[in-house]
Parts: structure tokens; C-alpha cells; sequence
């Protein structure tokens, strides 16, 4: 069957399992559709993501933009038969002991990372992480590279140098900054009471260094920064509108943090949630694990993409790989990245991670 023309909407949604069903079809045939977040029940073999990608692709075009959330350390969401991938704290510890081998070695890392998903079909992951480690954030913690923003942008750019090598877009998160906050926007709704200027001379290191670079996404935090604004960041103008694109000139995607997460509560219920990001400025909003609400959102939001984000979803799509991981058994590049990145954490004389 050919795949139907219709232009993508701003919704990315999950689905069930590791097959697509007659319900997952139905969603992602909608108007509003624009993407798909993978998660790790939706893996079971190298194979089955392939042929479950393909047909995900198959269904429109363009195609769907097919995403997960693969950083590596404890957010890895395919593991059996995909490189062992490090907590990007690894590669600030590599960077206290040789800044030149630490980039090197960040590169080979968002290499792999890349090479690996576009090999199975997937476009892109929602990395990398751009927080500062700050000893306050439990679910940042060893996903931030450094202590030091300057670090964190340095790392986080060699990464993306390693992305666009493979043919993969980056997407930095979570803009302005998490690390500085004790509670988890997953189940509250964290507040950072720091001044604009604290964080501009920090957070907005990272981020502002990898437009530069050329990120193609950001995804913004559910937090709340009063002495800013009254609104989370992923529903706020000041920090989508004024700051993010015109001060910092960012022109990729803007995508939302899952709306489902009780950071986005303040904002309403769903349909309001996924009114509200759109309209402070985001491209595509995320809703996951819950498909009657996705249900009810693709129902009742009724929202026409613009084309300017239109355009940059466009770009987000990851270079196809032919031939697959069979014909990455042979291909030189990868296989050094692949060694080097397994030696991260076991190098001779190397102190354990605090």
C-alpha cells in the first residue's frame, strides 16, 4: 500500500508494544501525527525495531519522525545488541584528566550513538543532555557531563559533532536548565527562584554554544523560574519567544517535554497543556503512556502547523542507512568508535566514578 501524502501534525505520541496495532495505525494516520517516541517496551530484537520502524516510516509521507530517548548510563532504552553506552559524567571525568581525549572520546560516543539508532530506523534521541550538574537533581545527576558550564558545552558540542557525523540531528535539554533543582518534574513541579542574570551566566552556557554549533532541537524543562516568569519554560514565551529565539537565535525544533508529567499540571488538562506549549512556542508536543488522552488530544486540539515548523521538522529526519547493522560489521569508523567507546570507565589507572 502506498503510503498516504499528508503533512505532519505537531503531536508525537508512543505506542504500544513492539508491534504496531490497528489502534497504533489509526493514531498515527491522524492529520495532527508528526512523530513517534519509542520506548523500551516497544524493543525486543535488532530485527524486530527495524521492520517496526520501516513500517512506522511506511505509513506516510513524509514520514513520521521516529524518536527515543537514548542518552546512555541509566537512560538507555535499547540495550541487547546496541553498544553499551556511558553516563555522560564519564566523559566529564575523562575531561579532568585530558581535555583533548575527552572530546575525542565524546565524539565517538555521540558516533556510535547515532550510527547505531539510524541503522535500525530511528531518526533521532533526545539527547544531548545540556544540564549543569549541580548535587541538587537526582534525576539529572550523572546525565550531565560537568559541574562547569563551559564543559558541559564543550562535551555536549563534541557529541553533536559525532550526531552529524553518523547524519543524525542533536536535541538539547532541558532548556534553560534542570540541574540546579532538588525535585523531579516526572512527579512535581519544581521551582528554581534564581535570578534571570544567575542563570544566563550558567545554565544558558551549554545551549548557547551548541546553536552555535547548530543543534537542530531543544526541549525545554517543566520547571518554573518566577524571578522570570510565573509559567514552566515549556509554556513560556519569555523563555520559547523572546529568549530562546531571539536572544539566543535558536531556529530548530522546539519540542515539549511530555505533557503527561506532573511539571506540565499547572498548565491544565491535556488538550490545554498541549494549547499552551504550542502557543508559547513550541514546534511538537510529546504525550506519552497514556493513549486515551491521546486520544482526546488528537480529537479536540485542532491546531494547523505552521509552515515554519513544518520546515524545521523536515530536517529532523536522520540520513537512512542502508544496509543496516549488517553493513556496519565491516565499516572501519564504526568499529574504532565502537572500541573506544568501550573502553570508557576501564582504562588502566582510571579512579572509579564518585
Amino acid at each position: 500500500m502506498a503510503a498516504r501524502t499528508l503533512p505532519l501534525g505537531p503531536v508525537m505520541l508512543d505506542i504500544e508494544g513492539t508491534r504496531l496495532t490497528d489502534a497504533d495505525r489509526r493514531r498515527l494516520s491522524h492529520p495532527l501525527a508528526g512523530g513517534v517516541i519509542l520506548f523500551a517496551r516497544n524493543y525486543a530484537n535488532a530485527g524486530q525495531l527495524a521492520g517496526l520502524t520501516e513500517e512506522i516510516h511506511a505509513l506516510r509521507n513524509p514520514p513520521l519522525v521516529i524518536a527515543v530517548d537514548h542518552e546512555g548510563g541509566r537512560v538507555q532504552r535499547f540495550r541487547d545488541g546496541f553498544s553499551a553506552l556511558p553516563a555522560m559524567r564519564e566523559l566529564g571525568w575523562a575531561w579532568d584528566h585530558g581535555q583533548s581525549q575527552a572530546r575525542q572520546l565524546a565524539q565517538e560516543v555521540g558516533f556510535v550513538l547515532a550510527t547505531e539508532l539510524l541503522a535500525h530506523g530511528v531518526d533521532l534521541s533526545f539527547a544531548p543532555v545540556l544540564d549543569i550538574d549541580r548535587g541538587a537533581s537526582t534525576v539529572i545527576g550523572d546525565r550531565a557531563f560537568h559541574t562547569d558550564p563551559r564543559v558541559v558545552g564543550e562535551l555536549g558540542r563534541a557529541v553533536l559533532q559525532g550526531f552529524r557525523q553518523a547524519g543524525m540531528s542533536g536535541v538539547g535539554k532541558h532548556f534553560p536548565g534542570h540541574g540546579h533543582v532538588a525535585a523531579d518534574s516526572h512527579h512535581e513541579v519544581p521551582v528554581d527562584e534564581r535570578t534571570y542574570e544567575a542563570i544566563e551566566a550558567a545554565d544558558l552556557v551549554p545551549f548557547r554554544r551548541l546553536i552555535e554549533a547548530g543543534l537542530g532541537g531543544i526541549m525545554p524543562a517543566h520547571v518554573i523560574y518566577p524571578r522570570v516568569d510565573s509559567r514552566p519554560a515549556g509554556f513560556s514565551a519569555v523563555w520559547l519567544k523572546q529568549v530562546l529565539r531571539g536572544q539566543l537565535g535558536f531556529d530548530g525544533v522546539i519540542f515539549s517535554d511530555d505533557l503527561s508529567m506532573e511539571g506540565a499540571s499547572v498548565a491544565g488538562g491535556v488538550v490545554d497543556r498541549a494549547r499552551a506549549a504550542l502557543g508559547a512556542g513550541c514546534d511538537m508536543v510529546l504525550l506519552c503512556n497514556s493513549p486515551e488522552a491521546v486520544d482526546g488530544l488528537l480529537d479536540d486540539l485542532g491546531y494547523a502547523m505552521p509552515a515554519v515548523s513544518l520546515a524545521r521538522l523536515a530536517r529532523m529526519h536522520g540520513r537512512p542507512l542502508p544496509g543496516g547493522m549488517a553493513r556496519l560489521g565491516g565499516d572501519d569508523r564504526y568499529a574504532r568508535a565502537v572500541q573506544a567507546v568501550a573502553a570508557i570507565g576501564k582504562r588502566e589507572g582510571e579512579l572509579p566514578l564518585a
